[in-house]
């Protein structure tokens, strides 16, 4: 169960002189607990490591992190094992469910990140093949995608089957002679990058923004047909791209009643795409640790962070 407890005007008065005199934060731990869930995205583990970290050290409370996919998370949101969500990625049909019939979760606003989900393929294989990037001719090279795995097909290297995808409802209605794969996770697909770029390998996957990889792998994505309102509505008869996502945070509804100021960090929260690939790029490329990697940004942050404390 979560112990969270809201200062009275008194106490929180004396917190606000004691941090402008330099005096010390209040120890981890003093003001409760607070559950954040961690998704199988380095990005969001990241985000999630620069909000644990203002909590304990800034504001004073213990945060318990515990690994789970999303849908599972979402499900605990009325149980008390979960208080934050700290990125989420559409999922409208979970919100309707657990906001607006179950009522026991609502959204915190948005991270600030920009969010796009698509296609990709490595840039070497534009230069060499320049219409590739027009989803009309990917049945043109299709033989180029072909694995094992994907047979007399051209492959579309996906993650985890959990993520937000609709990959195999657009090879079907766009009449792809293509196989969607499971790579399994995150980290497969950015190894499938990193191979194909070092090695001039074909490639073509599903792959998102924000990502550290980006500064690191030059990747072009491939224009499928546009996007509009409600071309996603139905998902197994989707023929479009995927819509841009403005990322938000979901927490759970009692979290948000009596989670005070710890509430109103995560509300208060908002960052750039270049804020989080620093942090993660820092955890894959600089070996960190997700807190030594949170603290890092923190350290050298403060303008951005500062005006997220709750006064």
């Amino acid at each position: 169960m979560r112990t969270n407890t809201i200062a009275g005007p008194l106490v929180a008065a004396l917190l606000l002189t004691a941090c402008s005199s330099g005096e010390p934060s209040p120890a981890p731990g003093s003001k409760g607990t607070v559950h954040i869930d961690i998704h199988g995205w380095v990005g969001y583990e990241a985000q999630a490591a620069v909000l644990a970290y203002l909590l304990e050290h800034e504001l004073g409370y213990d945060v318990k992190k515990r690994k789970m996919k999303e849908e599972d998370s979402w499900k605990d949101f009325g149980t008390g094992k979960v208080d934050v969500i700290v990125e989420n990625w559409g999922h409208n049909d979970l919100k309707k469910k657990y906001i607006e019939d179950e009522k026991v979760a609502i959204s915190a606003g948005l991270t600030g990140n920009k969010g796009v989900i698509g296609w990709y393929v490595p840039q070497w294989m534009v230069k060499q093949y320049p219409d590739i990037t027009n989803w009309r001719s990917l049945n043109k090279y299709s033989s180029l995608f072909r694995t094992a795995k994907s047979g007399n097909s051209g492959q579309v290297l996906d993650g985890d089957p959990s993520f937000v995808t609709y990959d195999e409802a657009l090879v079907k209605n766009l009449g792809l002679d293509y196989r969607v794969v499971y790579s399994g996770s995150e980290d497969a697909l950015i190894k499938a990058a990193q191979t194909a770029t070092k090695n001039r390998k074909p490639v073509l996957m599903y792959f998102y923004e924000p990502q550290w990889l980006f500064t690191k792998v030059k990747l072009v994505k491939i224009n499928l047909p546009a996007y509009s309102i409600g071309c996603d509505a139905v998902a197994a008869k989707v023929a479009c791209d995927y819509p841009p996502y403005l990322l938000d945070k979901i927490v759970s509804r009692s979290f948000a009643a009596t989670g005070g100021r710890a509430y109103d960090l995560v509300r208060n929260f908002t960052w750039t795409n270049d804020n989080q690939n620093a942090v993660a790029s820092d955890m894959i490329n600089g070996k960190m640790t997700a807190d030594q990697a949170a603290k890092k940004w923190v350290d050298e942050n403060k303008i951005v962070w500062q005006d997220w404390i709750p006064r």
